[in-house]
């Protein structure tokens, strides 16, 4: 295995102290031009590395900055990273992407590891309620933004949209068009997302004079198996629903695949409709109606609400909310909107 170039190599190389060519090396205003001109092109020359993470405890700054996500191979979360990416990295800011799977344990460990890797700012979409954690990143001062899933903390930043309004949305489209039997897939209402997404359809039942029917919530995963799952379960009641409203677009495809084996129609007995706006929701050929997070925006926005806040150098622990409005994309698996004549 070849060795590394060291300053040292490069101080003997040049005649100089390691001590010179470090200095010029890091721009020292003490170093003539031409000293730093030429340890510069040594350095080049001899393939020379700086070693970031020293530089960083030195300097206090690695221009590295940690994105943590539940999942890397949705469209939403690939969405949300492209759009960190393109706002910091025109800043001078490289990216560290880390993926949880949705495991508190794991999405701990990769904390620990950017914090460890001296990372100027933490983003993240949480999968847990660890307090502690989180309370570490502020005790390091190392800047902190939520996105999409977020805890609620007191002087932390977050960037999300409004799922209480998505859930209301969905679920009074669903009865604007005749259903009156909504089922719901809910993700892990500890999470808040998916809780709030459960108040926005709880809301739009009551404003509606419905009955809120405990069994027709179930829980799911962001899975395509899990939405068949809980069609099945949900078809062996005593009084089935005649429409779902799924918190994530993967189960809300693995519903209508489930529905399709037993030869329901779809929208006309059955509507469902899901949340994300995934591409695939859109190329179908049963289009599936969905509440659009427009995910490149939150991804630029929690990037902007990171530079603001290491802006301000003097207190990382600021607190902005930033909530987008989500949109409701109608497609051929709900129904038309009823005539009001």
């Amino acid at each position: 295995m070849k060795k590394k170039t060291t300053i040292y190599d490069i101080a003997k190389k040049l005649n100089i102290t390691a001590a010179t060519v470090s200095r010029a090396l890091n721009n020292n205003p003490n170093i003539s031009d031409a000293t730093r001109e030429l340890v510069v092109s040594t350095a080049e020359k001899m393939n020379y590395e700086q070693n970031r993470l020293a530089l960083a405890l030195k300097s206090g700054k690695s221009n590295n900055v940690g994105v943590v996500v539940p999942r890397i191979d949705s469209n939403f979360f690939g969405s949300v990273i492209h759009g960190i990416e393109e706002e910091l990295n025109k800043n001078g800011y490289h990216v560290i992407i880390c993926q949880t799977d949705g495991i508190e344990a794991k999405e701990v460990a990769n904390i620990e590891a950017l914090l460890n890797s001296q990372v100027d700012g933490i983003l993240i979409s949480t999968s847990s309620n660890n307090a502690a954690t989180f309370d570490r990143i502020l005790k390091k001062e190392v800047p902190l933004v939520f996105f999409d899933r977020k805890k609620t903390m007191k002087n932390v930043s977050s960037v999300t949209i409004n799922d209480f309004d998505g859930g209301y949305k969905a679920t009074q489209h669903l009865i604007d068009t005749g259903c009156k039997k909504i089922a719901y897939f809910s993700g892990d209402i500890n999470i808040e997302i998916f809780k709030d997404r459960f108040l926005g359809y709880k809301q739009a039942l009551i404003d509606n004079k419905i009955d809120f029917v405990k069994d027709y919530v179930v829980q799911t995963k962001s899975t395509i198996e899990d939405g068949r799952k809980a069609v099945k379960k949900l078809l062996k009641l005593p009084s089935p629903p005649d429409a779902i409203f799924s918190s994530s677009d993967f189960a809300a495809l693995g519903a209508i695949q489930e529905l399709k084996t037993k030869n329901i129609k779809i929208p006309n007995d059955f509507s469902v409709i899901g949340f994300s706006n995934e591409p695939f929701t859109m190329f179908m050929e049963l289009s599936i109606s969905t509440i659009d997070q427009f995910p490149l925006e939150m991804g630029r926005m929690t990037a902007k609400v990171f530079l603001e806040q290491v802006a301000n150098s003097e207190n990382v622990k600021i607190e902005k909310k930033v909530v987008l409005e989500p949109e409701l994309i109608l497609r051929k698996s709900t129904r038309k909107l009823l005539s009001k004549n």
